[in-house]
């Protein structure tokens, strides 16, 4: 009667092995398959008879054997459970995903549990696998982060120009500047605005205006390097920071900006109209109590640019050259 229960008691198991929604994987000390139940069998291709004990390495290229004997033999030795999780690794059998959700995922997402086995003499001499599929968690986390980073991204963009905001931008020149403090390392600074801007605004109306802005925008993303900050500092002007670019690169990059806006045609009815922009200039200095003082030196420089009739380029008052 006991062993009728035993045999029972098995069958349930081997049952329940094969039904159950996750990889069951059963290995001996040499790494051959020993169990391989009916979620293995339908996400590899490969039936029970065809992979029982061939040795796991070759049936599997793709694990990384080192990394993954070595996994399985710190949980022997310890003869406890060890894991596995898809945020370290994706996975650790190349399965093709069947989650719904086309074209996100294409491979299988997986947490693996190590369980070694003990006979009944006490000794481990298998370690069984259990395979999680967690496409669905891991692809909703992926979504969300991604969610998330457009949004803080978004948050520091200027939404008219896709250039960065004051707040932000302002962050990176305090950044920068502190930089410059500890390394000595050179930075300019390019505060410059669209001339007669109101009174194209109040000519023309603001829909076009924008598309000025917009369009003085572009020009200033393109010729900007990856490493320089290109924000809207607001209206219609705009400042541009140039970490590791002494004062004479900032003016050669300030002159090529005002000659390519200068060259700008905007269509209005068949009319093509023409912009400039006023540039005021300035380099970090070591007196400078802070990076207000950067600001207010370029704003000074644009001044002096209106001045002398806009459509120019000129340096912080405290340095000779005008061009």
């Amino acid at each position: 009667m006991s062993t009728s229960f035993d045999m029972n008691e098995l069958h349930w198991l081997l049952d329940i092995v094969q039904s159950i929604d996750v990889g069951v994987v059963v290995l001996d000390r040499d790494y051959r398959i020993e169990v391989w139940n009916s979620f293995m069998e339908n996400h590899s291709g490969m039936e029970t008879g065809k992979v029982r004990l061939q040795p796991l390495f070759e049936l599997f290229p793709e694990i990384d054997a080192s990394w993954f004997t070595q996994k399985v033999e710190n949980a022997v030795m310890l003869g406890t459970r060890a894991f596995t999780i898809w945020e370290q690794r994706p996975n650790l059998f190349h399965f093709k995903s069947y989650q719904p959700v086309t074209g996100l995922a294409d491979e299988m997402y997986q947490n693996v549990t190590i369980l070694p086995l003990r006979s009944t003499s006490g000794t481990i001499d298998h370690v069984c696998l259990i395979v999680y599929d967690v496409t669905n968690v891991a692809v909703n986390k992926r979504q969300l982060e991604s969610a998330n980073m457009q949004l803080r991204e978004l948050a520091d963009l200027d939404g008219l120009t896709g250039l960065l905001n004051r707040r932000y931008w302002e962050q990176c020149l305090q950044h920068e500047f502190a930089r410059h403090l500890r390394y000595d390392e050179p930075a300019s600074l390019v505060i410059f605005d669209i001339d007669h801007f109101k009174r194209f605004n109040d000519t023309y109306g603001h829909q076009l205006g924008d598309e000025v802005i917009r369009e003085v925008a572009r020009l200033t993303r393109q010729l900007a390097r990856e490493t320089d900050f290109a924000g809207r500092y607001g209206g219609e002007e705009f400042v541009v920071l140039l970490p590791n670019t002494d004062i004479q690169g900032a003016v050669q990059f300030a002159e090529r900006l005002r000659n390519s806006i200068a060259r700008l045609r905007i269509d209005h009815q068949g009319e093509p109209l023409t912009v400039t922009i006023s540039l005021g200039v300035a380099g970090m200095q070591a007196e400078m109590a802070n990076h207000q003082a950067l600001i207010e030196a370029a704003d000074q420089a644009l001044y002096h640019s209106k001045e002398r009739g806009r459509n120019c380029t000129t340096l912080h008052p405290d340095l000779p050259a005008e061009v």
